[in-house]
């Protein structure tokens, strides 16, 4: 069975959701996969006059009315109405992404809005669906220009870690992988003893430890457990910059992160996970 045959693609009519349409359609047709469009407007965005002359309810039905035209007629050449369903909703936009995902979608697709994505992360939507949402989020890169590149059939890269979650983590990555016709290499990194230390890349000889040793056996027992084979790099200094650093060396379609897999009183995201997102130089698809 196919990993994500469903894909939610939010839109609030922005340039970035104009954008995306391109993106959105070129993942759909890679994965053979349906999209259906989602808009969620808010019944209480209302004025004071429109307060002053109408009930509440007759306001919300009419912005409700309006955003469902709007809604109707967006993106229309890209994707044809009978063809693509569009969901309207109204609330809060996070909190609605999320509970349609769960109704049967495998993915979602957002843009992550330059500018304001980095320096409002936390208080942005895609941030709150990236922390609410059961499935798997696929955010762009955060970058000066709107329009993502165009995924192609390049590498997809996985960052995976030694816990109790990382077997979870590469399965999908190798499947997705598989699917989309891309080439899988697995990053994993060590923190550096010394945090000032520049980051370091394959220094085999530097790095004949335990703690790397017990590092490949781990990776290459998940890789035997699911089937895949793919190239490993390990490596060493602050974790964050480490796994960009390496990142960036690749000419990737995606960069694969996990979440956590319940969202708890924390929250499905981590420090990390928010930090991978913000400054990632290639899309991330975080499951």
């Amino acid at each position: 069975m196919a990993l994500i045959t469903n894909i939610l693609f939010p839109v609030d009519f922005s340039p970035s959701s104009i954008a995306m349409a391109a993106y959105v359609r070129r993942v759909a047709a890679i994965l053979n996969a349906r999209v259906s469009l989602i808009h969620v407007f808010d019944p209480a965005s209302y004025n004071g006059f429109e307060l002053y002359v109408r009930k509440p309810l007759e306001i919300a039905e009419e912005h409700e009315k309006l955003s469902r035209e709007r809604l109707d007629s967006f993106l229309a050449d890209e994707f044809p109405a009978s063809q693509y369903p569009r969901i309207i909703v109204s609330g809060d936009a996070a909190t609605k992404i999320a509970e349609v995902a769960r109704t049967g979608f495998d993915l979602i697709i957002m843009p992550t809005h330059a500018g304001t994505f980095r320096r409002m992360l936390l208080g942005s939507t895609t941030a709150k669906v990236l922390n609410d949402a059961d499935c798997p989020v696929f955010t762009s890169r955060h970058a000066l220009t709107i329009a993502p590149r165009p995924i192609e059939h390049r590498q997809w890269l996985c960052t995976v870690g030694i816990g109790e979650d990382s077997e979870r983590v590469l399965r999908y990555a190798h499947q997705a992988a598989a699917e989309a016709r891309g080439q899988l290499h697995i990053i994993h990194a060590i923190q550096a003893a010394d945090p000032n230390l520049p980051i370091q890349l394959d220094l085999e000889e530097q790095l004949q430890s335990k703690e790397r040793q017990k590092v490949h056996e781990r990776i290459n027992e998940l890789q035997r457990k699911i089937g895949s084979a793919a190239p490993v790099r390990i490596v060493v200094g602050p974790i964050k910059g480490a796994l960009l650093q390496a990142a960036a060396q690749y000419d990737a379609d995606a960069l694969i992160i996990g979440r956590s897999p319940q969202p708890g009183a924390d929250g499905r995201l981590r420090d990390l996970t928010y930090a991978m997102v913000r400054d990632s130089p290639v899309p991330v698809l975080s499951i």
